[in-house]
């Protein structure tokens, strides 16, 4: 079974594999439960490191390749929609840059403030997966239009 990446460009269309989408915020929520739960901001560091480098070069994305090694083995099958990546793209970055502040915070001896970064991540991506909303999409599609706004002044 061929397994496509979470995005790829087709045609002049870009195809979304929303199965990867759904396995990167299952590991969210279980690697970041695990950083915190053990007090461990390594694995936040981590994981924030392999978050961002999704959002900057998604072809590169540690993510993409642990989906791709390991969802067959969890028996998830590619969802594969036509829908433009960038909005995907940003929120990875925004989680990836919470989390990196969760673990600065956490080693700065800001345990409280860490943590509570840390779950809410977690509820956020636990929001995406139960309810399909995704807060950094939004903030995504609201940045779009305020550019839009002023650079048509």
């Amino acid at each position: 079974m061929t397994v496509l990446p979470s995005t790829t460009a087709v045609r002049g269309f870009t195809r979304t594999d929303l199965s990867a989408l759904k396995f990167n915020q299952l590991a969210v929520v279980v690697v970041t439960l695990l950083a915190i739960t053990l007090m461990l901001p390594v694995l936040t560091l981590v994981l924030s490191a392999a978050m961002l480098t999704g959002a900057l070069c998604p072809e590169l994305s540690p993510l993409r390749a642990a989906y791709q090694a390991l969802g067959p083995r969890f028996g998830l099958k590619p969802e594969v929609v036509e829908e433009d990546p960038r909005a995907h793209h940003f929120a990875q970055g925004v989680g990836g840059a919470c989390l990196l502040a969760s673990a600065m915070l956490t080693l700065w001896g800001l345990t409280a403030a860490g943590s509570v970064l840390g779950l809410l991540v977690i509820a956020l991506a636990t929001l995406n997966l139960s309810r399909k909303i995704c807060m950094g999409c939004l903030m995504y599609f609201q940045y779009r239009r305020m550019r839009f706004a002023l650079l048509r002044r």
